[in-house]
């Protein structure tokens, strides 16, 4: 049985890693994140708004609004962080890219979590050099609603391809992703909380109000800058 990776000394506690369009960003987003801290005891959570998200098509607002929006957010949170490298980029904002610049910056010995949902995480093999993913970090699957609700069905769902990059892979506990910079890929459940960024939008877009689906400071923002007003 080969080993995710090579059993090595590592520094400090894993860092999440959330990205997303961020369309806006909102609660589902950021209790995603909470508990994924919890569950996986991380060392925190940075929240990557994606500036040229090329699954698809163009956001309903600008890259800089999105990182203005989640910066916002995660203002009184001390364990989120803002990362604007997908927002400052030329490129398109694939995954392994950003990676790849974090894996620079934090050092080889540094553990990172991913956090994807089920859903995502089942598109894998769709994403760019998705194989890649495995050696740069470790994955957290968040059983979503409506996705294998506290992982009764997950993993069982996976697609042979899938199922053959997560062998032996798969950990159930977290205490394990200290032990290495990455390779593994672990569930954690989620609350449900049914909460959609297109819902959003379609509400500020037909006059109704979407208040306690986000921060009142991101909808603060929404209104001073009459985004999604007109959009869709």
């Amino acid at each position: 049985m080969r080993p995710a990776l090579p059993a090595e000394s590592t520094a400090g506690s894993p860092i999440g890693l959330l990205g997303g369009t961020f369309d806006p960003i909102h609660f589902g987003h950021l209790r995603l994140a909470q508990e994924a801290c919890n569950a996986l005891a991380l060392a925190g959570v940075r929240l990557i708004p994606a500036g040229r998200p090329p699954h698809r098509g163009v956001p309903g607002s600008t890259a800089e609004d999105r990182l203005a929006m989640a910066r916002l957010a995660a203002q009184g949170n001390p364990v989120f962080e803002v990362d604007d490298g997908e927002v400052r980029s030329a490129q398109k904002s694939y995954t392994i890219l950003t990676l790849e610049r974090l894996r620079t910056a934090l050092g080889s010995r540094q553990p990172l979590v991913l956090i994807l949902g089920a859903d995502a995480f089942e598109g894998l093999p769709s994403w760019h050099r998705w194989q890649d993913l495995f050696s740069l970090a470790h994955i957290a699957v968040a059983n979503r609603p409506g996705y294998a609700p506290h992982g009764r069905r997950w993993p069982g769902t996976l697609s042979p391809e899938l199922d053959q990059a997560c062998y032996n892979r798969l950990i159930t506990d977290p205490m394990r992703l200290r032990d290495q910079a990455g390779g593994l890929v672990i569930p954690f459940d989620m609350t449900p909380l049914a909460i959609s960024a297109s819902l959003i939008r379609d509400l500020v877009r037909t006059g109704a109000s979407p208040r306690y689906l986000l921060p009142d400071s991101v909808l603060d923002y929404i209104g001073l800058h009459h985004l999604y007003e007109n959009h869709e």
